[in-house]
């Protein structure tokens, strides 16, 4: 791997992703909307910031994301659902990344190894959902899980050399994660970088449209 586009680069996990690949040697560039205005939900912005990029990438991790949008918490009862939280989540953690694939082949290339990830979320399982809530949440990334996985298909017959994956990347140390971790089990964001990284090396074509963890184990759709 020598060069990666990291799309929310400025983003707890995305900023650690970043620095760990430098230090491995790959050629960094970062998208973010804090640094350089990009707003994934946009298709007209997420075109607009692509278009300048040449590539080829051999990696493109689309790192954004959020629990709370506009004041929408993650829902503890069907009673908390609303259409603008659920709409609002489905247009960031599932619109987004694909309108960054949608823009971002012709920057993959065909005839050598690459990786496309997106940041999913083990809760966005269906078959490992035990716990109900956090509705849009899990809705969301659920729906991400599909819209990665029908790409892939698609993609292996242009890019035989692509991977198309959604990664877990475990419960991090972020802002993002802040008010919601509790007892849970959590890593600082440079150790789960690291273990993103080394997922990352080993993906090939055949684990391409595949939902996995950050031990490359994969996760129930």
């Amino acid at each position: 791997m020598n060069t990666a586009l990291i799309i929310g680069d400025s983003g707890g996990i995305g900023g650690a992703l970043g620095r760990e690949l430098r230090d491995r040697g790959v050629a960094v560039t970062g998208l973010s909307r804090s640094e350089n205005g990009l707003d994934v939900t946009d298709e007209a912005s997420v075109a607009a910031a692509l278009e300048p990029l040449d590539g080829p990438f051999d990696l493109i991790f689309v790192a954004t994301g959020a629990l709370e949008i506009d004041g929408h918490e993650p829902e503890k009862a069907l009673r908390d659902l609303t259409a603008d939280g659920l709409m609002n989540q489905v247009a960031l953690n599932a619109l987004g990344p694909a309108l960054v694939l949608k823009h971002a082949q012709r920057l993959l290339p065909r005839r050598e190894r690459a990786v496309f990830a997106a940041l999913s979320a083990r809760v966005g399982s269906i078959g490992d959902n035990r716990m109900g809530g956090w509705y849009s949440y899990r809705t969301a990334k659920a729906a991400l899980n599909q819209l990665m996985h029908g790409a892939a298909v698609e993609l292996a017959r242009s890019h035989r050399h692509l991977c198309v994956a959604c990664l877990h990347p475990g419960t991090v140390q972020t802002a993002f994660t802040e008010k919601y971790l509790g007892r849970h089990p959590s890593v600082p964001a440079d150790e789960a970088a690291k273990r993103l990284a080394d997922v990352l090396d080993r993906l090939t074509p055949e684990h391409t449209g595949g939902f996995y963890d950050y031990a490359l184990k994969e996760i129930p759709w």
